[in-house]
């Protein structure tokens, strides 16, 4: 009914900056929180970011305040992802979920989730 599809990953130099999107299509969707999370190899995917649909209400996981900033455009049906400031450790494949009826998009809320990107970072 809803498919989340990724982009703008890729690999980037330490301090650099990448921008993530995720575009949500097959059925319009207003009460759905947004959310980012991040899986490196052999470790569980972690909470990166949330937003709301209804409020302007963010939140982020402390490794990343100050660096990462969640946003929507509701015309477009896309969450985003800022990310500056990058570090090795945020090398990971990253993903989007939608959880429907929610505030605060965390993992067992998720009804949606895309395929995810991968992001890199060197040293």
């Amino acid at each position: 009914q809803v498919q989340l599809v990724e982009s703008g990953g890729g690999l980037v130099q330490a301090g650099g900056s990448l921008r993530l999107s995720c575009a949500a299509s097959g059925r319009t969707f207003n009460n759905y929180a947004m959310g980012w999370f991040r899986q490196a190899p052999g470790k569980e995917r972690e909470f990166v970011a949330s937003i709301s649909w209804s409020t302007i209400s963010t939140y982020y996981a402390d490794s990343v305040k100050g660096r990462f900033t969640i946003s929507r455009d509701n015309a477009k049906n896309t969450v985003y992802l800022q990310m500056n400031s990058l570090k090795p450790e945020d090398t990971a494949v990253y993903y989007c979920g939608a959880a429907e009826g929610y505030t605060i998009a965390v993992r067992n809320r998720i009804s949606y989730w895309g395929q995810g990107t991968q992001v890199s970072v060197s040293s």
